[in-house]
């Protein structure tokens, strides 16, 4: 009888070691959002990743921001979207990234 107690409790205790591993948290902070969005912007935009936006998606985004004349739009090396548009009458350079941030200088 004390064996099989014993047995028991040696397995009870073993799924506490399981249970101990389950991890509630997000594997994010959840500050930076996946996408950004009119509100939101990375501050360390633009961010390097495997870019999901088409040239016309990533035109017609930035046309949304304010920008015209988009033009030379090219996919770099690191996932960002660059080229030059007209914002407030003046000629800038502007990226976009794969999280959909808009930098502009």
């Amino acid at each position: 009888m004390k064996k099989l107690l014993f047995a028991a409790a040696l397995v009870g205790a073993s799924t506490f070691g399981a249970y101990a591993q389950t991890s509630t948290t997000p594997a994010t902070d959840g500050d930076t959002p996946a996408v950004a969005t009119s509100d939101t912007k990375n501050a360390t935009a633009p961010v390097e990743g495997a870019n999901s936006f088409t040239e016309d998606q990533a035109k017609e985004r930035l046309i949304e921001a304010g920008y015209m004349d988009v033009a030379s739009l090219k996919l770099d090396d690191k996932g960002v979207w660059r080229g030059t548009a007209m914002k407030d009458g003046k000629s800038v350079n502007v990226a976009l990234d794969y999280q959909g941030n808009i930098v502009a200088n």
